[in-house]
């Protein structure tokens, strides 16, 4: 009888505990078909008493941006290949203490399964920021979709 609440409480606290920033389908799976063209949503939380000012995303080899969905309040700029290939997106605005923003955006997956890692770049309004790259898998964890 009692079971049942603790799953369901857990559930809840997830997003709290792994509150730092995350690329996840649009529905917040972390998988995806190979191949396909999906809707992500980068999700970015401000986790310090000041305001995040900037997010940079490092898009992953074999995926293929196509299009974003406009954010309110911030910028984008993109960085491209000789390809033309977008390869970084850049957004600054403002996203206050205790908020969080969420930045969709369109593109085509791998055409090979295997996990795909998104290297994430918050800069707060001091100038820090905080590397959500792998660089650190234990405090700077990079967000990561299975292909499958």
């Amino acid at each position: 009888m009692f079971n049942r609440p603790l799953p369901l409480l857990l559930a809840l606290l997830l997003p709290v505990a792994a509150a730092h920033a995350t690329v996840r389908t649009e529905t917040g799976a972390g998988e995806s078909k190979v191949g396909v063209s999906e809707t992500y949503r980068l999700n970015v939380p401000t986790e310090k008493e000041i305001s995040t000012t900037e997010i940079r995303l490092v898009i992953p080899a074999g995926v293929t941006i196509t299009r974003f969905q406009v954010t309110p309040g911030f910028t984008r700029t993109v960085k491209t290949n000789a390809a033309g290939l977008i390869t970084e997106v850049t957004w600054r605005g403002r996203i206050a203490p205790q908020e969080y923003a969420r930045f969709y955006f369109q593109a085509r997956n791998p055409d090979a399964a295997g996990p795909v890692s998104w290297k994430i770049y918050q800069t707060y309004s001091d100038g820090s920021v905080a590397l959500w790259d792998g660089s650190d898998p234990e405090k700077a964890p990079a967000s990561t979709i299975t292909v499958q």
